[in-house]
C-alpha cells in the first residue's frame, strides 16, 4: 500500500472561508518513508493572532511563500494514486480538495483517518488526538502545530500501526468501511449501525452530551450518513464534523410524525446547529377592506401587531394556498384577492360579489374543527383548531370518544411550524383526516 501522509496549517477552520499556511507530505511505501515535501503556502489573507501564536507561523513568514495554484501541480501528483492519511483526515482533505480544484485538479483517492486506525489497533486510550497519542506511544514529536513536524508523526503511527498487523484494519476501512471515512472522527461506527433505516428525529451531541443539532429523517441511518457525505465545505458541515461524538434518535410512524417532532424538540432545545425554526412566527396574514367602488376585498400582507386580520401565516406560501382555496371554492374574483395585477376578465356584480366574499369570510374564521391525522400508525389530533399532541397507535377507530384519545397521546406545545405542516398535510392527503363531531 502507498500512503500520503498530510497535515496542513490553515487560517481558519474551514475551506470555502479560510486558506492554507503551510502543507507537508510524508510519501510511504508500506511502513516506508519514501519522501517528504514541505512548504509554506501564502494564503492571501491575514493569518489570525491566536493561529500564529500556536503554529509560530507569521504574516512575514508566508509574505514571499507561493500561493497554493503555484503548488497544486505537484501536490496533486504526489497525492494521486495514493492512499490520502491525516490525522482527522476530513479536515486536511476537506481543504487540500477543496484547493486543488479552485486549481483545476480533481483528487478522487481513498482516505484513511488515523484517528479511527489508532481507535481500532490501539484501544483503550482516554483520547485520541495527536499530542496524547504519541505521548501514549511513546512517539517523538519536534515542531509541534507544524505541519513538517505533526505529518512525521502521524506518518509513525501508521508504521506503529501496520507493525501491529494494522494493514488488516486498514484494508478493511478501506473497502466495506469506505464510506464511514466520511464520519466525523470522533463518531464511532457503531453509532450509524445502530440508528434504523425508520422514520424519525435525530439528534447530534458534542464530547458532554449536549445536543447541537435536531433533524427529521425519512430513513434514519441514510440521512445522518448523508450529513458527512460529498464536498461541502460551508462552516456548518465543518463545525458538525468537529463536534459531533454521539448521536441519538427517536423512531417515528411516519415522516409526518417526524416532521412535527423535529419543530417540538428545536423550540424545546435549541440547538445551537439549528439555524430555521427558532424565531418562527406568524408573519403573513389575510386582510379584509372595502375598496372605493363598494367590493369586499382580501389581501395578503406582513402580519401587523396593532390591526385585526381574518387569519395569520408563517409562510407566505400558506397564505397564498388559503387564498386561492377561497377564490376556487367561492367563486371569488382573483383580482378582487390582488391574485392578480389586471383583471382578465370582468368584474362580477358588486352584491353578488360582496355575498360571496362574506361566505368566504364566514368560512375562515368559523368556529375550527376537531379531526385526527392517521397517517400509518401515527394518530395526530388537532381540536378545536390547535394543535393538541400525537402518538403510535396500532388501533383506532374514528368512533373513539376524543376525551380516551387524548389519554392515549403525548400532549405537546403548538407552534406555527406544527400549524403549517398540519395544513399542508390535511390539504395533500385528505383521506388520512377523520372529523370529530365531539369537542370535549
Amino acid at each position: 500500500m502507498r500512503f500520503a501522509v498530510v497535515d496542513i496549517e490553515t487560517t481558519g477552520g474551514y475551506p470555502s472561508k479560510h486558506g492554507i499556511t503551510e502543507i507537508a507530505i510524508v510519501l510511504m511505501n508500506g511502513a516506508e518513508v519514501e519522501g517528504i515535501f514541505e512548504t509554506l503556502i501564502n494564503p492571501g489573507q491575514p493569518i489570525p493572532p491566536f493561529i500564529a501564536n500556536m503554529t509560530g507561523i507569521s504574516d512575514a513568514m508566508v509574505a514571499m511563500a507561493p500561493p497554493f495554484e503555484e503548488q497544486a501541480e505537484k501536490i496533486y501528483r504526489l497525492l494521486n494514486d495514493r492512499i490520502f492519511v491525516a490525522h482527522n483526515v476530513n479536515f486536511d482533505h476537506s481543504f487540500v480538495k477543496y484547493y486543488l480544484q479552485q486549481a483545476g485538479y480533481q483528487l478522487q483517492v481513498p482516505k484513511i483517518c488515523t484517528i479511527r486506525l489508532a481507535r481500532k489497533v490501539f484501544p483503550g486510550h482516554k483520547k485520541y488526538g495527536l499530542g496524547h497519542l504519541t505521548r501514549a506511544l511513546d512517539i517523538p514529536i519536534t515542531n509541534r502545530h507544524r505541519a513538517g513536524g505533526d505529518a512525521k508523526a502521524t506518518a509513525e503511527i501508521v508504521s506503529r500501526a501496520l507493525a501491529a498487523s494494522g494493514s488488516t484494519v486498514i484494508k478493511e476501512m478501506l473497502s466495506r468501511e469506505a464510506k464511514h471515512q466520511l464520519l466525523p472522527p470522533n463518531l464511532s461506527v457503531e453509532e450509524i449501525h445502530q440508528l434504523p433505516l425508520q422514520p424519525g428525529v435525530y439528534y447530534f451531541r458534542d464530547k458532554k452530551g449536549k445536543v447541537m443539532y435536531v433533524g427529521k429523517a425519512k430513513q434514519l441511518r441514510k440521512r445522518v450518513v448523508s450529513h458527512f457525505t460529498g464536498l461541502d465545505t460551508s462552516e456548518k458541515r465543518q463545525a458538525l464534523l468537529r463536534t459531533v461524538y454521539t448521536i441519538g434518535h427517536s423512531v417515528c410512524a411516519s415522516e409526518f410524525m417526524a416532521s412535527i417532532l423535529e419543530s417540538i424538540e428545536i423550540k424545546r432545545l435549541w440547538p445551537p446547529f439549528n439555524k430555521s425554526q427558532k424565531r418562527f412566527e406568524a408573519s403573513w396574514s389575510i386582510y379584509q377592506f372595502t375598496d372605493s367602488k363598494g367590493y369586499h376585498r382580501l389581501a395578503i400582507d406582513k402580519k401587523h401587531r396593532h390591526t385585526t386580520s381574518i387569519s395569520n401565516f408563517g409562510l407566505l406560501t400558506d397564505a397564498h394556498r388559503t387564498l386561492w382555496k377561497l377564490v376556487k371554492d367561492f367563486s371569488l374574483h382573483p383580482y378582487l384577492c390582488f391574485l392578480e395585477k389586471t383583471p382578465s376578465t370582468s368584474l362580477p356584480d358588486e352584491t353578488l360579489h360582496n355575498q360571496k366574499m362574506q361566505q368566504a369570510i364566514n368560512y375562515l374564521v368559523q368556529q375550527p374543527a376537531s379531526f385526527v391525522i392517521k397517517d400509518q400508525e401515527a394518530i395526530v389530533l388537532v381540536e378545536k383548531g390547535r394543535f393538541y399532541g400525537m402518538g403510535m397507535l396500532a388501533e383506532w377507530t374514528p368512533d373513539q370518544p376524543i376525551s380516551q384519545l387524548r389519554e392515549q397521546l403525548t400532549q405537546y406545545p403548538e407552534n406555527e411550524v406544527i400549524r403549517s405542516l398540519v395544513q399542508q398535510f390535511t390539504e395533500k392527503y385528505p383521506e388520512k383526516v377523520y372529523p370529530y363531531s365531539e369537542a370535549s
